[in-house]
C-alpha cells in the first residue's frame, strides 16, 4: 500500500473542495443576506485541513495502484460528509445537530436527496444554494473532475476514476488519455446542466431557482429551493423541462459522449442498456397513469398521465422530485414506485439503484440456465449488444447482487432495532441505498423526526450505494490489506 500516495491525493482532494464554499459566499453577498461567516469557516477550516494532510508527502513520487485508488475514494468520501457539514452546522439558520448537518451533506454529495432540513422557503439563499451545490459536485464524482487536474499535479488519476464510476464496464474509455476522458464527461455534465438552467428560466423559474434545479436535475439529486419540491411551480412546463433532462441524466453519460462525437441519435437505440431502460420508464408511467385514474385518485386522465409521469419518472431514475405525495397513493403504486428505484439508471449515468446493465445481465443470465436445463451440454454464451460478455463481469454482477441484498437485509434490520416501524424502515434503506430520496410512511415528506442512530446507518446506506457496495466493502477484507 502507496500510503504517502494515498495521503497526497486525499490532501489535494480535500484543497480542493474547500473552494466550494465560497460560491455561497458570492451568493450572499448578492442577496445581501450577511450569512458568508460559516462558509469562510469552512473554507479556512478544510483547506487548513488539506494543507495539513498534504505538506508533509509534497514531494512524494511514488504512483497510485488500485488498491490506493479504492482507499483514497473511500476516505475521501468518508471524510467528505464532516468537511461538507459545516456550514449546517455553524450557520444559525437552518439550527441542526452534527448528526442532522451530516445526513444532510452525505445526502447531497451521494445525490440523495433525503432531507432532515424543514422550512426551505425560510432559508438563507446561501444555505439553499450550498445543498444544491453539493448535489450537483456529487453528481458525476468530484473524483472524476479531480482526475482532469491530477495528472497535472504528477498525481495518477486511472485508479480513481475505476474505483469511482459506477457500473460494471468501468474499464471502456471513451479516450486513450484517462485525463482526456474525464474531461469529455464533464464538458457533457456541465453543458447538460447549463441548457437545463436556461430551459428552467425560460419556463417561468427565477435565476436561482433555475440554477439551483438544473443542478439537482442534473446530478438525478432531488433538492429543491422549496418545500414543496417542483409542485411548488404548478407549471407543466417545467414539470416537462424535469422529466425531460431527468430522462436524460439516468442515461449513461459515455453514451452521449458516442452520440455527440459521432453525431448520430441513432446509437442510443442501438444499445441494449438503453432500450431496457425507456422500457422500463414506459411501462411504470403507464402502470401508474392507468392505476391512478382507475382509483380515482385524480379523476382526470390528463391529471392522472401529469402526475403519473412526473412521479414515474422522478423515482424511477431516482431523481426524488415530487409534484405530488406519492407515499399517499393507493399500496399498490407506492410499491411499484419504490420497487422501480431499485434498477435506477444506466451505468455510467448520474442515477443511482442498482442500475439497469446489471438488470439486463442478470435476466440474459437467468435465460441461459433455462437453456442449459433444457441443454445441459450447450454453450450458451451470455451477449450484450450482440458481443459476448466476459463471464467475469456476470460472475461479479452476481457478487454485487448478492452483496447487495445482504447489506440491505442488515441495515433494515438494525433500523427496525432502532424502533422504526418495518414499512418506515424497509423504504427508508431502499430510499438511501438506492441514493432516491424520499421513502414511504414517516420518512415520506422528510427524515428529520428519525432518531439518531437511524440516520447514522441511513448515511452509510447512502455512502454504500453511491460508492457500489463494492469499492467500500472491499476495505473491509483482510485480503486487500495484505502485501
Amino acid at each position: 500500500m502507496k500510503f504517502d500516495a494515498v495521503q497526497k491525493v486525499l490532501g489535494l482532494l480535500l484543497a480542493i473542495f474547500s473552494f466550494s464554499m465560497l460560491t455561497p459566499v458570492v451568493v450572499s453577498l448578492i442577496y445581501d443576506e450577511g450569512g458568508a461567516g460559516p462558509f469562510l469557516a469552512a473554507f479556512t477550516l478544510i483547506f487548513g485541513l488539506g494543507l495539513l494532510i498534504l505538506l508533509p508527502v509534497a514531494r512524494s513520487r511514488e504512483v497510485l495502484r488500485v488498491r490506493d485508488g479504492f482507499l483514497v475514494v473511500v476516505l475521501f468520501w468518508t471524510v467528505l460528509g464532516p468537511a461538507g457539514a459545516l456550514p449546517f452546522w455553524l450557520a444559525p439558520n437552518p439550527n441542526v445537530s452534527m448528526t442532522d448537518a451530516v445526513f444532510e451533506s452525505i445526502s447531497g454529495l451521494t445525490t440523495t436527496g433525503a432531507t432532515v432540513i424543514i422550512g426551505l422557503d425560510h432559508l438563507p439563499k446561501s444555505i439553499l444554494f450550498y445543498r444544491q451545490q453539493l448535489q450537483w459536485l456529487g453528481g458525476m464524482g468530484i473524483i472524476v473532475l479531480a482526475v482532469a487536474v491530477l495528472p497535472m499535479l504528477g498525481v495518477g488519476g486511472m485508479q480513481l476514476f475505476r474505483a469511482e464510476m459506477p457500473g460494471p464496464m468501468k474499464d471502456s474509455k471513451l479516450t486513450p488519455r484517462i485525463t482526456e476522458t474525464a474531461k469529455a464527461l464533464w464538458y457533457i455534465y456541465l453543458w447538460m446542466t447549463i441548457v437545463c438552467a436556461l430551459a428552467y428560466w425560460w419556463a417561468g423559474m427565477t435565476v436561482f431557482d433555475a440554477v439551483g434545479h438544473a443542478f439537482s436535475t442534473v446530478a438525478i439529486g432531488g433538492f429543491s429551493t422549496h418545500d414543496q419540491s417542483i409542485g411548488y411551480f404548478d407549471s407543466t412546463a417545467i414539470e416537462l423541462i424535469a422529466v425531460t433532462f431527468m430522462v436524460l441524466a439516468g442515461m449513461s453519460f459515455t453514451l452521449h459522449f458516442m452520440v455527440v462525437r459521432r453525431q448520430d441519435p441513432r446509437i442510443y437505440f442501438q444499445d441494449s442498456e438503453f432500450r431496457l431502460y425507456l422500457l422500463v420508464l414506459v411501462t411504470v408511467i403507464a402502470i401508474t397513469t392507468l392505476a391512478l385514474y382507475e382509483s380515482r385518485t385524480y379523476t382526470t386522465w390528463w391529471e392522472a398521465f401529469t402526475k403519473g409521469l412526473f412521479q414515474a419518472v422522478s423515482i424511477s431514475t431516482t431523481t426524488g422530485f415530487a409534484t405530488a405525495e406519492f407515499y399517499a397513493w393507493p399500496p399498490f403504486l407506492q410499491i411499484l414506485l419504490l420497487l422501480a428505484s431499485f434498477i435506477g439508471g444506466c451505468a455510467g449515468s448520474t442515477g443511482g439503484g442498482i442500475k439497469v446493465i446489471r438488470f439486463l445481465l442478470l435476466i440474459k443470465q437467468g435465460v441461459r440456465e433455462i437453456g442449459r436445463l433444457i441443454h445441459p451440454n450447450a454453450q450458451i454464451p451470455v451477449r450484450i449488444g450482440g458481443k459476448t460478455v466476459n463471464h467475469r463481469v456476470v460472475d461479479a454482477v452476481w457478487g454485487f447482487f448478492s452483496l447487495y441484498v445482504a447489506s440491505f437485509i442488515l441495515m433494515y434490520l438494525m433500523l427496525a432495532a432502532t424502533g422504526l416501524d418495518l414499512v418506515t424502515a424497509f423504504s427508508a434503506v431502499a430510499a438511501c441505498i438506492n441514493n432516491l430520496g424520499p421513502g414511504l410512511a414517516r420518512v415520506g415528506p422528510h427524515y428529520a423526526d428519525l432518531n439518531d442512530t437511524a440516520k447514522w446507518i441511513l448515511c452509510f446506506a447512502m455512502l454504500l450505494g453511491r460508492l457500489e457496495i463494492f469499492t467500500l466493502l472491499v476495505l473491509l477484507s483482510p485480503a486487500f490489506w495484505q502485501r
